[in-house]
């Protein structure tokens, strides 16, 4: 059920952003004969009384299709609502809804989240959990005494206080005294402990105790009081992953060497869906809308088969008053949609390889 409701996400997005190139083409009057979820060969189709709707065999996307250069169409080459006859901002609205649809989208979502299922925080309190110890001989945690589910809630004298930066404080201390005892006050079944551990000196010249820290607390939902607030806190959810989103293509940018092995394709997406769905089925708001925004973002790129790579021809057709030659737009555009579809299906062999249950199954063999 959490792999179908990923792949329904996946797919509702698609159709998103592709209903958004076919309602700005029909809402102009713009001639529109194909509108297609996937690539490849058709799998199911339905003719209405202008457009034909289809699903096909790779679903690595969609296209909204426009007679223009259908040979097969009746409509006459000098048709003004023929895409090609219509003025540059007419063509350019239609090629930029897809993004736009899916950015509106994403809002909607995420204040649907804050009105149905809240914005997830955190409720600190006092002290840093400690969720694991190290067993080995040479833990000093474990010879301090120090157990898996103790709060540290003094080091030294400083007592730890509800907040985010309690854990980052602790781990900055133990870092910075390699070597040196440090007294920490423990709270145990309610009880408080008074223990003294000595950090060790690990190979980066810090201090390590060997245990695994967590900020104490628990997560809370903060849902919207009424439909006003849930659009304000939509709202900044909204720009909050969309900030998020353009650090991160920036970050892939600038350290691209590092960072190209965590480009996804759909099975890795659908992967991570299915777990956050069972995990807790309300998370799918947010993680469908950081997928709208980023499909939004990769589509508005000036790269070739994109909607920025047709926003960019008619960028040089507005600077030079007339369109590139056709030959060189076609052959631009298979080379790209070629391309596209290379690494998006290079994307799913690797994805599909580095499923837990592939992976199982390899290894069994």
């Amino acid at each position: 059920m959490a792999v179908l409701l990923a792949i329904a996400v996946l797919g509702i997005l698609i159709v998103v952003h592709e209903a958004g190139h076919f309602l700005a083409a029909r809402l102009q009057n713009i001639h529109v004969n194909r509108f297609s979820i996937g690539f490849g060969p058709v799998i199911w189709k339905y003719q209405g009384p202008k457009t034909e709707y289809a699903l096909r065999g790779f679903p690595l996307g969609g296209f909204v299709g426009f007679p223009d250069d259908d040979p097969e169409s009746n409509i006459p080459d000098s048709d003004p609502d023929l895409m090609r006859n219509r003025p540059v901002l007419d063509r350019a609205i239609v090629i930029s809804a897809g993004v736009i649809a899916n950015l509106i989208f994403a809002y909607f979502l995420l204040v649907a989240q804050v009105g149905i299922v809240g914005v997830p925080d955190f409720n600190y309190q006092p002290g840093v959990r400690v969720p694991a110890v190290a067993t080995t001989v040479s833990s000093a945690a474990a010879t301090a005494g120090i157990q898996a589910g103790d709060v540290i809630i003094a080091i030294d004298g400083r007592p730890l206080d509800a907040s985010k930066t309690a854990t980052t404080s602790l781990v900055k201390t133990i870092q910075d005294s390699p070597n040196q005892p440090l007294k920490m006050e423990i709270l145990r079944d309610g009880q408080k402990v008074a223990l003294e551990v000595t950090p060790e000196l690990g190979r980066d010249g810090q201090g390590r105790i060997g245990v695994q820290l967590s900020p104490n607390g628990e997560e809370v939902r903060n849902r919207a009081k009424n439909i006003f607030e849930a659009f304000t806190l939509g709202a900044s959810e909204f720009q909050r992953l969309i900030d998020l989103t353009l650090k991160g293509f920036g970050q892939l940018i600038n350290n691209f060497g590092e960072t190209a092995g965590q480009i996804s394709g759909p099975v890795k997406i659908v992967d991570i869906g299915a777990k956050i769905a069972s995990d807790n089925i309300g998370n799918l708001f947010p993680f469908a809308a950081i997928i709208s925004i980023n499909l939004a973002i990769i589509n508005i790129l000036p790269l070739p088969a994109l909607d920025g790579g047709q926003l960019a021809f008619l960028l040089v057709e507005g600077l030079r008053g007339k369109p590139l030659p056709a030959k060189i737009q076609e052959n631009v555009m298979q080379t790209g949609l070629v391309l596209l579809l290379g690494l998006g299906i290079f994307l799913v062999i690797r994805d599909t390889a580095n499923l837990d249950v592939v992976r199982s199954l390899l290894q069994q063999q």
